[in-house]
């Protein structure tokens, strides 16, 4: 198989550029630096191996973010950039099978991946030379969950590469589903742990689609959120048979969906409803609050233009696309409320509120980089960035159109989950100001992330790499931080872990709420001042870069 033609060409096509240099380079040093920092210094000998162990624990979880990180750039983007580019009919008309087509996409990507694996392989055996952990249950089997994850993430990129018509699309859709898969699973079962019934055992087994349990019992570091419930043992392996599972049906169905079809799909015709009789426009106007097939009215002189465009041209600037998502977030808020406060006596108002806020961030973390990554990127890709600079609109007015159709459809996000926090001040009148606290920490977030993303694409001439850096910027900051927490006070100290997670806006809206674990550290208000220091310093270099960009080439 590994003379498959396309392996070579992709796992060669991969290694040479810039971006996987980079990300070997990165890994390959903050693994390094992570065994140093912790390497004992002193001539006393660890004969029970905490040490090692706490040292083995920050490693697997620094693996563990960095494959949920950066699998899925390359497989996200391998079909749907062969079928832009027109290789992907050459390929099909050639004679190689589907299968083969595949198999050396899949193959290639997880070579790469092998080489990321192997470039922490030094540190590995520095932390099992250390004594106290077992090459097979722990470090061994480390490797072999992470590698599972791999294969499943990479089956999944491929699938949503198949699917896509564009590579930032690809990009965005897949880091969604990973953001599902590794985080929104774990939901079900936390709301219903220690509960008997179909819908338990169904909320644990949707846990299994998550590696974060399989990863944490490998470790031994318990379950998440666990809560003082017994989870049963066997997590790993249930993880395993899930993710084999998942993948072959993946790859099933992507085979299947790999032939000459993908060019011949037909387009709707499409109907205005201003052309439709009398009775049906009445009808549209009974039934729908806002109608997506309704001719739109010309832009007014007061309107912003950019902001029109771009509300217009964007699926998720649609209202009725905006109204269907502000539905679903309210809805998903109270009944998160009400199931945890109706099905989980030995809850609090408080733990109710840690799920809000990490809905809520995920949901940020989710739709942010997808809506302003590509705000600049997209129109140096498209043509567009030369017809603004010959339209009379100033630089401010440029930038205020787009960041505004950004701010608007977060804005309806944040205030489509009050509803939840509403009923828990109701239920609990004295977390009022706590709530307020956590709206600002919100709010922050969602301001950094937008203007952090946007930033970002007026860096980049193409949309794809600028929406993967606002994903993983955002990441790092919102989720890779939490690696110190998990190792709180082993390896890392009290001291190190508030100052890391003076970074994270989760964590602080997670330490107002007095969320478990999060209790001991005081983050406000030095996150604020942290946070909105960063702020301005992307809003100075979005505005100078824009600037620059509208100057004379």
């Amino acid at each position: 198989m590994l003379n498959n033609p396309i392996v070579q060409r992709e796992l060669k096509g991969i290694l040479r550029t810039r971006k996987s240099f980079a990300i070997q380079t990165a890994m390959a040093v903050a693994f390094s630096l992570l065994v140093v920092l912790r390497w004992p210094t002193d001539g006393r000998a660890d004969l029970a191996g905490e040490e090692s162990r706490q040292l083995v624990r920050a490693f697997g979880y620094g693996l563990l973010v960095a494959m949920i990180l950066l699998v899925p750039i390359f497989p996200s983007a391998s079909i749907v950039r062969e079928k832009r580019s027109g290789t992907l009919a050459l390929l099909l008309d050639s004679p190689m099978t589907p299968w083969t087509i595949y198999l050396g996409k899949l193959i290639g990507v997880m070579c790469f991946v092998l080489v990321l694996l192997i470039m922490s392989l030094p540190a590995a055996a520095a932390c099992f030379a250390m004594g106290g952990v077992s090459l097979t249950t722990e470090i061994g089997a480390l490797y072999l969950v992470l590698i599972l994850v791999a294969l499943q993430y990479t089956v999944l990129g491929l699938l949503v590469s198949i699917q896509a018509t564009t590579v930032d699309s690809a990009l965005r859709v897949t880091y969604a589903c990973i953001l599902v898969l590794a985080v929104f699973t774990l939901g079900p079962n936390q709301l219903l742990q220690g509960q008997q019934g179909l819908f338990a055992s169904v909320g644990y087994w949707i846990r299994m689609f998550s590696p974060i349990p399989a990863v944490m019992e490998v470790l031994g570091h318990g379950d998440i959120g666990s809560e003082g419930f017994m989870s049963p043992s066997g997590g790993a392996f249930r993880y395993g048979v899930t993710a084999i599972v998942t993948s072959i049906a993946g790859a099933v169905y992507s085979v299947r969906q790999l032939n000459h079809t993908l060019f011949d799909r037909a387009r709707e015709q499409g109907i205005i409803t201003d052309d439709l009789p009398l009775g049906r426009r009445i009808l549209r106007r009974l039934v729908f609050i806002i109608d997506p097939q309704r001719r739109k009215t010309g832009i007014s002189w007061f309107m912003n233009p950019i902001l029109v465009k771009e509300f217009r041209t964007r699926r998720f600037g649609r209202f009725h696309w905006l109204l269907r998502l502000v539905a679903v977030c309210a809805m998903f808020s109270l009944l998160l409320t009400f199931a945890a406060l109706k099905g989980a006596v030995s809850w609090d108002v408080e733990k109710v509120g840690a799920l809000l806020v990490v809905m809520q961030v995920a949901l940020i973390l989710m739709i942010t980089p997808s809506l302003a990554a590509g705000l600049i990127s997209s129109e140096h890709e498209s043509g567009g960035w030369q017809l603004l600079q010959m339209t009379p609109l100033s630089v401010w007015r440029i930038l205020s159109g787009k960041l505004l159709s950004v701010t608007f459809t977060l804005a309806l996000i944040l205030l489509a989950t009050l509803p939840g926090y509403m009923f828990m001040i109701k239920i609990k009148p004295a977390i009022e100001p706590q709530v307020e606290r956590v709206l600002v920490c919100l709010v922050l977030t969602a301001v950094f992330a937008m203007v952090m993303s946007t930033a970002v694409s007026s860096m980049f001439r193409r949309t794809a790499p600028a929406t993967t850096t606002s994903y993983l910027l955002l990441l790092t900051v919102c989720a890779g931080t939490l690696l110190f927490w998990l190792g709180r006070d082993a390896p890392f100290g009290h001291t190190t872990v508030e100052t890391v997670l003076k970074l994270n806006p989760m964590a602080a809206a997670l330490s107002v709420i007095d969320a478990p674990g999060f209790e001991p550290y005081r983050l406000i208000p030095d996150n604020w001042y942290v946070i909105g220091t960063l702020t301005v310093l992307a809003f100075v270099v979005l505005t100078f870069r824009t600037w620059r960009l509208t100057r004379p080439q």
